[in-house]
């Protein structure tokens, strides 16, 4: 078994409106020393073992359903249960 997150983020090319609401709304707070807000989503799967490469199959995954390559980069970190 293997314990997965997945992290996923908009590529640097796309425009943030939620990241950029954020920013507003800290900047208002007075946390001015936030400089930047990117906003992303956060997965934990649990896979099971097989015969196929973990790493083919993540990237099947991700590609597939859980992103939109299009607009999203991913990166996942794997730990065996």
């Amino acid at each position: 078994m293997y314990n997965v997150k997945v992290f996923v983020t908009l590529k640097k090319s796309v425009l943030d409106p939620q990241g950029a609401a954020v920013m507003g709304s800290l900047k208002s707070l007075n946390y001015g020393e936030v400089e930047d807000v990117r906003i992303g989503k956060y997965m934990e799967l649990q896979v099971a073992k097989s015969n196929r490469d973990i790493h083919a199959v993540l990237d099947e995954m991700c590609d597939k359903l859980l992103t939109n390559p299009v607009m999203e980069d991913y990166r996942y970190e794997i730990e065996e249960a």
